[in-house]
């Protein structure tokens, strides 16, 4: 197998998955492991390094879902917050959170740094989030564990911020809840190539 296809078959089988248990294949500190080789791997943007990161497992990740019950349970009507809960109690479920931060500072940084470029560097950091959060996502998924990205915030920032002793320069992006898969993935569809790609002088 050529190394495109073992990549992209890593890509291919990294789905969502809602369905997950309180256990991983693999243990904490190769997790650990894996993500501080996607921190230094992730390209940026003149290389400024915008990405932070957070990893709870275990009692830190249920403290985390009980945080987001409570803030989702404040905002949403009563009679859609059982529906809610049925929903964040299944992010509990799982066995860990990878949270996803970008630096403030780093981004101001270099929005003065290269002037000219200064309304690109948020949405460029955005990238180099999305790109650590595809490759962090697939290589779990190459250990055994599934996982699903969520967005709760801004809601849950601050409280995060206070609970963890996390910089007030650190913005929230997303969270990454993994575990072993309890079920697989539902099913996926995709819009014809012709849709969505040309090619030219091919």
């Amino acid at each position: 197998m050529s190394g495109s296809a073992a990549y992209l078959g890593a890509v291919k089988a990294r789905r969502t998955i809602y369905a997950l248990k309180k256990e991983s294949p693999i243990p904490d500190d190769k997790i650990q492991e894996i993500i501080k080789e996607v921190v230094l791997a992730t390209p940026s943007s003149f290389n400024n390094q915008t990405n932070r990161y957070v990893l709870l497992v275990k009692e830190e990740h249920d403290k985390l879902w009980e945080i987001v019950k409570s803030v989702i349970k404040a905002v949403v009507p009563a009679e859609a917050w059982e529906s809610s809960e049925k929903r964040l109690n299944g992010f509990k479920a799982g066995y860990g959170t990878i949270l996803f931060f970008a630096s403030r500072k780093a981004i101001t940084r270099t929005q003065e740094a290269y002037a000219i470029y200064a309304d690109r560097f948020p949405p460029w950091a955005e990238q180099s989030l999305a790109i650590a959060q595809a490759t962090l996502w697939t290589a779990l998924e190459t250990e055994g564990l599934g996982a699903n990205l969520q967005h709760y915030n801004p809601l849950i920032n601050e409280k995060v911020a206070e609970t963890w002793g996390i910089d007030k320069d650190w913005e929230l992006n997303a969270q990454l809840v993994f575990g072993t898969p309890a079920a697989g993935p539902g099913e996926k569809t995709a819009l014809p190539l012709e849709e969505t790609l040309k090619s030219f002088g091919v």
